[in-house]
């Protein structure tokens, strides 16, 4: 659901971000202009090999490199988990017939934005290479999903911080082994 009222108007449309604004009342009576951004949602996927995660080892320009998990933005007119299967194929080579949305989140009141993440279980080689965007370079990494959960997510280097804090800070105290299981099913 947008979070952009409908009289907004879009006073700026760049290569990602829009910023909409409008008149707002206030309690007085009064009229200020609010803003909100939006930019396209984005998919987050685990991809799991039996108890082995494959996850990417990344390099973008401007950014140091990074462990992460496949993500990408979703496509204008596409839905979440077509978006996931998209961009697990084009970063990995990889499919699966398995999925399930562990969680979706808005990420802030100010921004229109949800970030939707999945686990892509049984997940099996479908393409012979890789089909990356021209700012990406992924070496795929392979290990124990229990060894990723213990030693790459709370790593310096993994790049989703937001999603180390779901999983090591869990509001209703998943611990994560727990975790563990919710993605093994």
């Amino acid at each position: 659901m947008s979070k952009i009222p409908k009289q907004a108007k879009c006073v700026f449309e760049g290569e990602i971000f829009s910023v909409w604004q409008w008149q707002q009342e206030m309690f007085d009576g009064s009229f200020q202009t609010f803003e909100r951004i939006k930019r396209p949602n984005t998919v987050q996927v685990f991809a799991l090999q039996g108890d082995d995660i494959v996850f990417a080892w990344e390099e973008q320009p401007m950014r140091d490199p990074f462990y992460g998990v496949f993500c990408g933005m979703m496509e204008k007119g596409e839905e979440p988990l077509e978006s996931a299967k998209r961009e697990l194929l084009e970063e990995s080579g990889l499919a699966s017939d398995e999925w399930e949305l562990l969680f979706e989140k808005d990420v802030t009141s100010k921004i229109d934005w949800t970030i939707y993440t999945y686990v892509a279980r049984n997940c099996y080689a479908k393409e012979e290479q890789q089909k990356l965007d021209v700012g990406e370079k992924i070496d795929l990494q392979k290990m124990l999903l229990e060894d990723f959960l213990a030693e790459i997510i709370p790593h310096k280097e993994f790049r989703n911080k937001d999603l180390r804090t779901r999983i090591y800070c869990a509001p209703d105290n998943e611990k994560i082994e727990e975790f563990k299981q919710k993605l093994l099913g």
